[in-house]
């Protein structure tokens, strides 16, 4: 596991770093691997068809982690992890290889987000960029439309996708395939016609609150990142490029709008940066959601205030959203960790909500949001 996710210090394990090389130079043999993998297991593969898989997406700093984490817990479910790398593609050799070799008293620690979120090696991750990188190589570029929609027809990588996510049910013992993909956000269309009993789940925040969050956290990568190449080096690997000095905003089909956000924090205006990411992300989002096709009964859209003020009841309809039973006690367990974040105060100047209410309030009206 990479300690950049662990301990704060922003710092990759010297023995996963060079795996990770070795993977990141040799795609074609990682690739000829995972497939071989997958004969190897086709008969198991075959009677065990991809059941209503459960996709988590939302801007950083959304809730997505928590929610994944609750999720996870669920009996019926299975999730990457943070062992899971470097040998993503194929989890199943890798996954019987660790259950043997790994170190099983490994201390939680808390995640470099500096959010009281602990996690260990076997802790839920989001994992599954890594794959669709391979496939979609322009998947990072800001100045390239990322939206995949129902038109979409990528035949080798679904082949590949479905196969992948057959053999980490297989590798966890689970039935139900439940991901965390931030940028899946703009995927969504195209996930529902490759499975279309998915289930979509998307959480949204106040940007008085989830504006401040992503600077806080940018400004926190960057300190963490900036004397340490093979920190960013694993980012970059797994696909983390929301925060630091590799920085790089989703483009959801508007070239000058991501242009626009570019040249602001270029031009150190970072809130107003952030402001206008947040409202292009949501406006793409509820824009999608009106339309309905895209999205329909799949996407259950989950306020992260509301998740904070009443979790027993969201977390109720969230499972019910899902198709998944609720275990005597589960809803209540987690429930009582749910609580608005304690550990920072975005302590936001009359000028600073002005800046967001300018960039942000039309958009988030179409949310419940009243920023007035």
């Amino acid at each position: 596991m990479s300690e950049a996710l662990g301990d704060g210090a922003f710092r990759t394990t010297p023995w996963i770093d060079w795996l990770a090389t070795l993977v990141e130079r040799h795609p074609k043999l990682v690739g000829r691997l995972a497939n071989i993998e997958t004969e190897s297991v086709e008969a198991e593969l075959a009677v065990r068809p991809i059941d209503r898989p459960i996709f988590i997406s939302g801007l950083a700093r959304a809730g997505t982690t928590i929610l994944l984490e609750i999720l996870s817990q669920h009996p019926d479910t299975g999730s990457h992890q943070y062992r899971d790398f470097p040998f993503v593609q194929f989890p199943y050799w890798w996954n019987k290889l660790l259950n043997i070799i790994e170190n099983k008293n490994i201390s939680a620690k808390e995640r470099a987000h500096g959010d009281g979120i602990l996690v260990t090696p076997s802790s839920p991750e989001a994992m599954e960029e890594v794959i669709w990188m391979h496939f979609f190589p322009n998947a990072h570029d800001p100045h390239v439309s990322a939206v995949l929609d129902g038109a979409v027809e990528a035949p080798a990588f679904e082949r590949f996708y479905r196969a992948h996510l057959g053999k980490l049910l297989l590798a966890r013992g689970a039935k139900r395939y439940l991901s965390k993909g931030n940028y899946n956000l703009t995927r969504l269309g195209y996930i529902r016609r490759v499975f279309p009993d998915a289930r979509m789940i998307v959480p949204v925040r106040s940007p008085f609150t989830h504006v401040p969050s992503m600077l806080r956290q940018h400004l926190r990568f960057g300190e963490g990142l900036a004397s340490n190449p093979k920190g960013l080096a694993h980012l970059r690997r797994v696909g983390h490029y929301e925060f630091g000095p590799d920085r790089r905003p989703i483009n959801t089909g508007d070239c000058e709008l991501v242009a626009s956000i570019e040249s602001l924090w270029a031009n150190g205006e970072e809130l107003r940066g952030w402001a206008r990411y947040w409202a292009s992300i949501h406006g793409f989002l509820a824009d999608w959601i009106e339309e309905g096709g895209a999205f329909g009964e799949a996407c259950h859209v989950l306020r992260y205030e509301d998740l904070c003020e009443s979790p027993a009841a969201c977390l109720s309809a969230l499972l019910s959203h899902a198709g998944l039973e609720s275990p005597g006690g589960f809803v209540e367990a987690h429930a009582a960790r749910l609580a608005k974040p304690s550990y920072y105060d975005p302590r936001l100047s009359a000028a600073e909500m002005t800046v967001i209410r300018e960039e942000t309030a039309s958009v988030a009206s179409r949310f419940g949001y009243d920023l007035a």
